[in-house]
């Protein structure tokens, strides 16, 4: 198969293109902004077709949470309205499409892990956007996967790993947010599975996908230190309200990841195991 990787440039689309050389069956294409505009309708259409792309994973999008508030134009652009382009461009060649979503189509107010039938209720301009971006996948590509996604990191690009152990280099205390629960999931974890539904065959339907185990910021940020060897930095647990930012943040967004694992037959990895994996590529 000839496979389109969109946003190739970020933790997701970095941790897809080390793992392509273990599928050379497969033609990649990895394309960013500078390859390919796929907020460009007529771009979009002309690579997909001259490319005769039988598959497309999106791994490109507007995650800048707090600033999308204020930039709604951009962030839907990026998050709704490309993905869209690709599903339609993708299925006018009976191809399929992989979008990564995120847990914040959820507003976090559950307080038990979230299944894919629970009804999303977004609370930020990017939540919005992304959900819109799910329906617009599922609407003009018949074979298309959904997999949410939560609190991503890697050894690439700019996430709370790397901020959490700058900070602890440089300062002697700081404060993190304990009371909102989730869960890490390592980018590498992610394209790994990503890769065994392309190999499995693409199922379509929407899936969620993170590490096992549940955590707070601020205990993931002390496990953080730990692992990097950071002791002369004391973390302080802060509550949401001491921390105000302008994007609301889910305060509970568990993943249940059942139906990952039951139709592709994978194993997760526990978060603090991928977590020292990632930080041991770091230090």
């Amino acid at each position: 198969m000839t496979i389109l990787i969109t946003g190739c440039n970020g933790q997701l689309g970095n941790e897809m293109q080390l793992l392509e050389k273990n599928h050379p069956e497969h033609t990649w294409l990895n394309t960013d902004v500078a390859e390919l505009d796929i907020t460009n309708q007529l771009a979009v259409d002309h690579f997909v077709a001259s490319n005769k792309v039988d598959g497309i994973v999106n791994c490109a999008a507007y995650t800048a949470v707090d600033k999308a508030e204020g930039d709604k134009e951009r962030c839907t652009s990026l998050n709704t309205v490309a993905p869209a382009y690709l599903a339609a461009a993708v299925e006018k060649r009976g191809g399929w499409m992989i979008q990564v979503s995120t847990d914040y189509v959820f507003n976090g107010t559950k307080h038990t892990p979230y299944v894919e039938t629970d009804t999303p209720c977004p609370d930020s301009v990017y939540g919005s956007t992304k959900l819109a971006g799910e329906l617009g996948v599922q609407k003009f590509c018949s074979r298309s996967m959904i997999i949410r996604t939560a609190w991503l990191y890697s050894t690439f690009g700019n996430n709370f790993v790397k901020t959490m152990i700058r900070l602890g280099r440089e300062k002697s205390q700081i404060g993190v947010i304990f009371d909102q629960i989730g869960t890490p999931t390592y980018a590498r974890d992610l394209a790994l599975a990503i890769m065994t539904a392309i190999a499995k065959g693409v199922t379509p339907g929407v899936y969620h996908f993170s590490n096992e185990g549940v955590i707070s910021w601020y205990d993931f940020a002390k496990a953080i230190h730990r692992l990097a060897g950071i002791t002369t930095c004391h973390v302080s647990p802060l509550h949401t309200a001491e921390y105000p930012t302008p994007a609301h943040r889910p305060h509970y967004s568990v993943l249940d990841k059942t139906k990952f694992k039951q139709t592709f037959g994978v194993e997760v990895p526990y978060w603090e195991e991928s977590l020292a994996e990632c930080i041991r590529q770091m230090v």
